[in-house]
């Protein structure tokens, strides 16, 4: 069906388009913000890394352990929590998430052993769990599918902005703050870059709609037509309850999919400073400003192809191109561990991959999955396939440990994405996907 039908009778083209910028403009830039800072908070441990390991005298293996057991709690939480949110609305669920995780993350400033520092990653990955998932069933609620690839490309370049924000103010708040009242400039980035989140958890609970009916701002007309619009859009998923939802092979295979992606985000969230360090260069500050380049590209490349995924109505090959390329990314990093300026190319390369490859790959699982099927599919993916959060910095942490080098960790991370891409070629029907 041609998308300009599916809006309410009496509403033309233009006028649908006024109606969705309005409902983009009024929430996109709130849950923007809070998935800057849910990515800034969940990652900024790879910058205190620099300071805090020699600090505290803690291992890489430690360190990797401590990075990963956060997607443990993550793991277990992430579909109840979705499911809470469809039951009691996104605007109390998310700002719990919100608090709740700020205030840990804060708390991991006074840790000083290897258990406090796990125990503290646990509970901060069970206080987080479901809040990504949670944001793409919200636009689940106010964008029909053919509106919503922006919306989620948009809403996921959080994780470049926090990148870009995030690595230069990481690194001057560990060199400028050191020392002061007594604690190390790493204990001042959690304390510091937790803040934020508290204020923006209050914003969420007061400024977001839970449904369209709530939805005062816009006019009668206005809310059917959009209700209309998800009604129809709902009509043509196949997934609709969560027993159809936990039975499909094609949940899983997505699980499957999504893990191998998130492989590479992780390795690029958690080691990036280390690769970077390796090359000679020690000064944080200095760290931080390199982490802009391939943050910056990886923001735009994300629009672009978002803007050609909803354009040409495909999605296959908007997940698989930008995975193969943070793969070449990934190899290019492994051969050019003393050369900064290849180093911050091949960087440069995987983060355009792998932070293109994320927002698209959601367009393949939220074209078929509908009602409580679409939030136990989208936490169960999202859960499972973060399972990779805990195994990628683990197993390249130990690597490192072993071998005394990352290359043998960035080789294994760039099979993962080449198998992603793989999958979703052999796999997944186009006919599924690409409306």
């Amino acid at each position: 069906m041609n998308p300009t039908t599916n809006d309410a009778a009496g509403y033309h083209a233009g006028a649908a388009d006024s109606v969705y910028a309005r409902i983009a403009l009024r929430f996109l830039p709130l849950l923007f913000a809070c998935y800057v800072m849910a990515y800034l908070d969940r990652v900024n441990v790879g910058f205190a890394k620099l300071q805090m390991l020699n600090d505290l005298q803690l291992s890489e293996t430690v360190y990797g352990l401590g990075a990963g057991v956060f997607f443990l709690g993550y793991f277990i939480f992430e579909v109840p929590s979705n499911l809470l949110l469809h039951k009691i609305g996104a605007r109390r669920w998310i700002a719990r998430i919100m608090i709740t995780w700020s205030i840990l993350s804060m708390c991991t400033a006074w840790v000083s052993t290897p258990l406090q520092l796990y125990v503290v990653r646990f509970l901060l990955g069970i206080a987080e769990a479901g809040f990504y998932p949670g944001m793409l069933l919200y636009l689940t609620y106010w964008f029909p599918a053919h509106r919503r690839g922006r919306m989620v490309a948009l809403l996921t370049a959080g994780n470049p902005v926090s990148g870009m924000l995030g690595g230069p103010l990481s690194g001057f708040l560990m060199t400028s703050m050191a020392g002061v009242g007594g604690m190390y400039g790493w204990q001042w980035l959690f304390i510091l870059e937790a803040l934020p989140g508290i204020l923006l958890g209050i914003v969420v609970f007061r400024h977001l709609n839970d449904r369209v009916a709530d939805a005062g701002w816009l006019s009668a007309e206005e809310r059917a037509m959009v209700q209309r619009d998800i009604d129809m859009d709902n009509t043509s998923r196949t997934h609709a309850s969560i027993g159809a939802t936990f039975k499909s092979g094609r949940v899983w295979l997505l699980a499957l999919i999504l893990f191998c992606i998130i492989m590479g985000s992780y390795a690029l969230s958690f080691w990036q400073p280390t690769i970077i360090k390796g090359t000679g260069i020690t000064n944080p500050t200095l760290i931080g400003i390199l982490t802009i380049i391939p943050y910056t590209a990886a923001l735009l490349s994300m629009i672009l192809m978002g803007r050609s995924a909803d354009k040409h109505r495909e999605r296959r090959w908007h997940v698989i191109v930008p995975a193969l390329f943070a793969a070449c990314g990934f190899v290019v990093c492994a051969n050019t561990a003393h050369s900064a300026v290849l180093s911050v190319v091949g960087l440069t390369m995987v983060a355009m991959g792998v932070v293109s490859a994320l927002p698209m790959f959601w367009a393949l699982p939220t074209s078929f999955l509908g009602g409580a099927g679409a939030a136990a599919g989208i936490a169960l993916i999202n859960s499972t396939a973060n399972l990779a959060g805990f195994i990628s910095p683990t197993v390249i942490g130990a690597l490192k440990s072993m071998t005394g080098t990352l290359s043998s960790g960035l080789y294994l991370v760039a099979g993962t994405l080449t198998l992603a891409a793989l999958l979703i070629w052999a796999f997944i029907p186009a006919r599924l996907v690409n409306r």
